[in-house]
């Protein structure tokens, strides 16, 4: 049986140059870590941390009517979003199910560029693809146009301002800018997913190499981290940000999952799956569904996705995605359990490890909240 080659970044040669220990992640050959991933967790919460996601799937989307088409083919009102901005969304099948979480930045007034998951890319493409018939807009697959380098962490303001006259002071969370970074053409974007300030720059493939060594050089006064897919996990995680595959899938809805704001009936138009999902917002307050909370461990053992949550000898939810957790310094988890047993606080519940029902609390997410 033979098996694709896994597809390599850029920056391939400059991770293996630093010593990265190296995994498959959605057919990408991706670092996972390049020392430990604690001290790397703890560089992006302290200091700054700088990531290679070079592996997300970048698709454009122009014509007149992108804005219109845009609007049916996903779940927000994509249209409103002002030149400039960003908005976090979700594109979902007829029947409401997530085919995946996504951010729009809107670079021009008939120009977005939608980012997907890496593991869902090809899937997001095909139903734009599909979708945008009858649009005046034209679906471009620009995965191997861009790579993306990622700046985390309280001080990557003043790393990236070394390297750029762009207006960062002025820069919003979740907008983007063109500017140059260290003479090199980028969108800069204050997006992230760690919980911390930071930036992620799309650049030409070939600019890669060199932004990342400028950022690095710039940043090493400060202590900024290459850091791997490892710790950006457990960032992620303390931040409460959910994962595709782990607390969103095509059997949730956005209102399973907690996250119906993202879902704009008031748009104009139709768009795809908007029966199916007012049939769920309407079920979402009848009859709550299952609630997203997070698990504090009281002992050692980690709770891992996938383990029963239970409660007075019966299972009430499921473990989606669970680590030791650096800031706290104790195992946590995310995981959906039934409406009765989700108010933080709640006695009695426990993750079923392995046999062994051991006891967590129940706490609000996220688990970590940056000071401004």
């Amino acid at each position: 049986m033979s098996s694709s080659p896994l597809r390599r970044t850029a920056l391939d040669a400059l991770h293996r140059s630093l010593g990265a220990t190296m995994t498959d992640f959605a057919g990408w050959d991706m670092p996972l870590r390049y020392g430990s991933e604690r001290d790397e967790h703890v560089a992006v919460r302290t200091k700054a941390g700088l990531f290679d996601l070079s592996h997300m799937g970048e698709i454009t989307v122009t014509g007149p009517e992108a804005d219109r088409f845009l609007n049916h083919a996903l779940v927000g009102d994509i249209a409103s979003v002002r030149t400039g901005r960003a908005r976090y969304t979700m594109i979902c099948q007829e029947d409401g199910g997530i085919l995946d979480d996504l951010i729009v930045y809107r670079l021009a007034d008939a120009e977005y560029m939608v980012v997907a998951n890496a593991s869902n890319a090809q899937v997001v493409l095909d139903a734009l693809t599909e979708r945008a018939a009858g649009f005046a807009a034209a679906v471009r697959d620009d995965r191997d146009a861009y790579a993306l380098i990622a700046v985390q962490g309280p001080e990557s303001p003043g790393i990236l301002k070394s390297l750029t006259d762009a207006d960062l002071d002025g820069l919003k969370y979740y907008a983007g800018l063109p500017g140059t970074v260290a003479g090199v053409p980028a969108l800069i974007a204050r997006t992230g997913y760690t919980g911390e300030d930071g930036f992620e720059l799309f650049v030409a493939p070939e600019h890669a190499e060199k932004l990342w060594q400028a950022l690095t050089e710039a940043g090493a006064p400060v202590g900024l981290t290459p850091c791997g897919l490892s710790c950006r996990d457990t960032l992620r995680l303390e931040a409460g940000m959910p994962l595709y595959g782990h607390e969103l899938s095509t059997s949730l809805t956005p209102f399973d999952a907690g996250l119906g704001r993202v879902v704009k009936f008031e748009k104009e138009g139709d768009f795809v799956g908007r029966a199916a999902l007012e049939e769920a917002a309407g079920r979402a307050q009848e009859n709550p569904p299952r609630v997203l909370v997070g698990l504090v461990a009281e002992g050692r053992r980690v709770p891992r996705a996938g383990y029963p949550v239970v409660a007075g000898g019966e299972v009430i939810g499921e473990v989606t995605s669970g680590a030791p957790s650096p800031t706290l310094g104790r195992p946590i988890a995310m995981a959906y359990v039934d409406a009765a047993h989700s108010a933080p606080g709640t006695p009695g519940v426990g993750v079923d490890i392995r046999g062994s029902h051991e006891p967590h609390e129940v706490v609000a997410l996220p688990f970590y909240k940056r000071q401004k």
